[in-house]
């Protein structure tokens, strides 16, 4: 598997939640095997979203799982956030449903006449290509529409350039994959074949490079992953360049840089792109690949870590750091892997029915 599809259709805003009864949730075990995103809130608490089953809350103590019986919009999790208020929000395909501690509420959606593009420290950004426009920011009040620049895409790339026509998935090829922000605060955008966009809160830079859209032989990376290294080049989904941004004039361009070297014989024919990655806090770059497990780069060395369950390889979608500096692996056939230091273990949830 190379293509995650991620999409999320939102309420107009004549449309009200249905959704307001206290969320109860059920005692359970175990976490389901498909986690796909993983949040730890500001108590401490941890969120782990699956692919089709809600959503999972462990205090320490005791897993709970929330679904649609208790308000979600939907039980298919492509995202978990929080804000500053300690609210909880929980993007879907069906909508981004906000927990206030009792209950769930998906939010209703402004369609404002023209782009309201705005770059404020607490705004939240959401993912949610299966709706008409492409990016939603939410400023604690209001959920807004956005549409990214619209550019020559054939002129860019060489070619025609199509989206992807999955059920329930925006066709266009603007289709937002994934969304970061670098040390300075900027939004860094990444698109399933229109390369990616940072935007700055003035305006807008594009990356438009043929890796970052459809590949010769007709594979789709698509760009779900942007981090930041310690000399502050920007890594996009794949260990084959990185980019360095430039700054003269009141003018923004980028450079392409060389990414990995010898990466053929490292990565031994792998798909050389990764889903999810994160800098930790000594700049090391960590990624995840889907069937190639997790590799870490220093500058110099590229080091793989297998993980596996039992015999059967894991499959990895994202790698999340947690409060403490702990990094937690969401996989499709595993469930949750947390890192002990050398490795990464299973993580088991305490289980416990009587401590909630």
């Amino acid at each position: 598997m190379f293509t995650i599809v991620t999409a999320c259709r939102v309420q107009s805003n004549k449309e009200k939640s249905k959704h307001k009864a206290v969320a109860k949730g059920e005692i359970v075990e175990k976490l389901d095997d498909k986690i796909w995103s993983i949040y730890q809130d500001l108590n401490g608490n941890y969120w782990f979203g699956s692919n089709g089953n809600g959503v999972f809350y462990y205090n320490g103590k005791q897993l709970k799982q929330f679904t649609t019986d208790d308000g979600l919009v939907d039980n298919t999790i492509r995202g978990i956030q929080g804000d500053h208020l300690e609210n909880i929000f929980i993007e879907t395909p069906e909508g981004i449903s906000k927990y206030n501690g009792n209950t769930f509420v998906t939010l209703p959606l402004i369609s404002a006449p023209s782009n309201q593009w705005k770059l404020a420290p607490t705004d939240l950004w959401f993912n949610c290509n299966g709706n008409a426009n492409d990016i939603y920011r939410y400023d604690g009040e209001h959920l807004f529409e956005l549409k990214l620049p619209r550019k020559d895409l054939g002129k860019a790339f060489g070619g025609p350039v199509y989206g992807l026509g999955f059920k329930g998935m925006n066709s266009s090829p603007y289709s937002i994959f994934g969304i970061a922000k670098d040390k300075a605060g900027n939004l860094w955008i990444g698109t399933i074949v229109a390369g990616a966009f940072r935007y700055d809160g003035d305006s807008f830079l594009w990356i438009a490079e043929k890796e970052l859209t459809t590949l010769d032989d007709g594979r789709v990376p698509g760009v779900r992953s942007m981090i930041e290294d310690k000399n502050g080049n920007f890594w996009l989904s794949n260990f084959i360049s990185r980019y360095k941004i430039n700054a003269k004039d009141s003018i923004v361009q980028y450079e392409k840089l060389q990414g990995i070297g010898q990466l053929d014989s490292l990565i031994q024919n792998r798909i050389p792109y990764f889903n999810s990655g994160l800098s930790d806090k000594n700049g090391d770059l960590w990624m995840t690949t889907y069937t190639g497990g997790l590799w870490k780069y220093d500058g110099n060395m590229l080091v793989n870590f297998p993980v596996k369950d039992g015999t059967t390889e894991v499959l990895l979608i994202s790698i999340y750091e947690d409060n403490e500096g702990i990094f937690w692996l969401g996989t499709d056939n595993a469930g949750v892997y947390k890192f002990n230091g050398a490795t990464f273990e299973k993580f088991e949830p305490i289980k416990n029915k009587n401590s909630y």
